[in-house]
This record gives structure tokens, sequence and C-alpha cells, in this order.
């Protein structure tokens, strides 16, 4: 089984009645051992420091979240109260994505039942995201000459704006954002491709997409890592979503995304992006749908 990593912290308390669905991330742990994904316990990651952070954010935002100081206009935009439990989280997510990519170059596949926080600009976060951890991991791992090229498959359902900033003067970095045109955010950060899809689109239509834009890309950059946010945000149900993907379609979108790195040889890196609504059990399922994807290539 590809090796999957997960921290305690990834869940953090949030006040009662608060929009986002945080329990999913335990749920999603509990789901992945029953289902028998990891019969050697998780991995545990060891949570990013200030000096790991500060190579894809301003360190002076680095360090008002390290000090659970963040003024309340940053506050708003996250949408998350950034406490210190919030900031744990969001070090454990961005060392636990950092993890699993060195995982998956060793294994060829990882992922972290955490991560895709893709709306982390450089100066601060935004949309329930407060470090951009794909941003953090790919930076660090070149860095250390561990990769010299990486690709960024971001098929969570909101344009990935924050890693296309961080990322915005490193070519060799390359975001591509498959996402409904007409959600959030707003004042979207362009990125290396980004491919908006109108409201409603199904399985087959999504798939077609998909399946003709992202294997010549894969042939022509050819990367070193593959990073592949598997936000399950486009699927029907998702309160946040506006595309209407069904379980079926996420679970091929996932085996399609992975077969191609399989193929190609290339190591993928998975994390789990976004997904929202008040049924944590079917949420957490569809995350798990990408692991699943994951143990079956």
């Amino acid at each position: 089984m590809p090796p999957i990593v997960f921290h305690p912290a990834y869940e953090a308390a949030l006040p009662d009645g608060h929009r986002f669905p945080m329990r999913k991330y335990g749920r999603l742990a509990e789901i992945l051992r029953a289902r028998g994904l990891v019969p050697e316990g998780f991995v545990t990651p060891e949570p990013a420091d200030a000096t790991l952070l500060a190579g894809a954010h301003d360190p002076a935002y680095v360090a008002m979240v390290l000090a659970a100081q963040v003024p309340r206009s940053i506050e708003r935009a996250i949408g998350l109260p950034v406490t210190e439990a919030v900031a744990a989280r969001a070090c454990a997510s961005a060392g636990g994505t950092l993890c699993a990519a060195r995982l998956a170059l060793a294994h060829g596949l990882a992922g972290s039942t955490a991560g895709g926080s893709h709306h982390a600009r450089r100066a601060g976060g935004a949309g329930f995201c407060v470090f951009n951890d794909v941003a953090v991991a790919a930076l660090a791992l070149r860095r250390e000459r561990r990769i010299a090229r990486a690709l960024i498959v971001d098929l969570d359902v909101h344009q990935g704006d924050g890693t296309a900033d961080c990322l915005a003067r490193e070519p060799d970095l390359f975001t591509l954002s498959i996402h409904c045109e007409r959600n959030y955010p707003t004042d979207k950060v362009p990125g290396d491709l980004d491919i908006g899809l109108p409201d409603g689109l199904g399985d087959a239509a999504y798939l077609d997409v998909l399946e003709a834009r992202l294997p010549p890309l894969i042939a022509g950059f050819a990367p070193d890592l593959i990073f592949y946010n598997a936000g399950v945000d486009p699927h029907r149900d998702d309160r946040l979503g506006r595309l209407c993907l069904t379980d079926a379609g996420l679970r091929a979108r996932d085996r399609f995304v992975v077969g191609l790195a399989r193929t190609a040889r290339i190591p993928l890196c998975a994390v789990i992006g976004g997904g929202y609504g008040s049924d944590v059990d079917a949420l957490a399922a569809r995350h798990a749908l990408v692991f699943e994807a994951l143990a079956t290539s």
C-alpha cells in the first residue's frame, strides 16, 4: 500500500456551529483504517517550522500566525479563527504535504489526509487556507535539489489563486487549475494553465476536459513530481461547489490522474483539498476515493 500521512493536529477545535467541516479529517482517518488502506499505520509528519513556511510566505505573516496574532481583517479573509490550535493545524498540514511528497519520491505514490490549502497567498491566507502547503513543499524540495520541476494538478472546484501567487515566478513549478469559473475566488490569480468550467458540468463532460488536457501537459512538461489536489467539492451535493460530479465521477477522475502518473512513472503526491457540507460521513467517504485510487493503481 502507498504510504498515507496523518497528524492528530489536522483536526483543530472550532467554535460550535462553525461552517467549516473540521471533523472530516479525523473521520477520513477512521474510514481509511476501516477499509484496510493503512495496514502498517499512518506516517506522522513533522510540522513545518517558521523557516520552512517562509520559503513560500512573507515571514511577517508566518510570525503572526505562529503567535496566533493575525489581524482581524486577515482572519475574516481566512474564515477561521487563527487560534493556537488552528495555527498548529496549518503547520502540521504543510509538514504533512512535504512528508507525503518525499514519500512519493521514494515509493512512487503517497498522500496526506489534509492539504490542498490553495487559497493561501504569499502575504496572507484566505478561503479556509492559512498556509499554502503545496507551494511550501514544492519550493522546499527544489531548494533541496530533490526535484527540478513539479506539476501541480489542482482539481478542486475553486481556482488555485494562492498557489499561482506563491509560485508566480517559478516557471519550473507549473500550476494547472481546472475549476468552476463563476465560483470563488472572484479575483483570480492567473496560473500557468487555468481552465474555467461552466456551472452544472457533469461527469462525462468534466472527464472529457480532463482527458483532453492533462495527458499532453504531463508529456510535454515532464515533471519530476506531481502534486494532485483531489478536492471533492466538484460533487453535485457540495455546499460550495456549482458543478455536478457524482461519486462515480470523482472516482473516475482520481483513477485517471493517478493512472497517468503511474504510466508515465512520475511520482505523485495526493492532498485532499476542499469538500463542504454538514454530512461529514459523506464528505470523508468522498475524500477516501483518492486513497483508494492510490492503493489500486
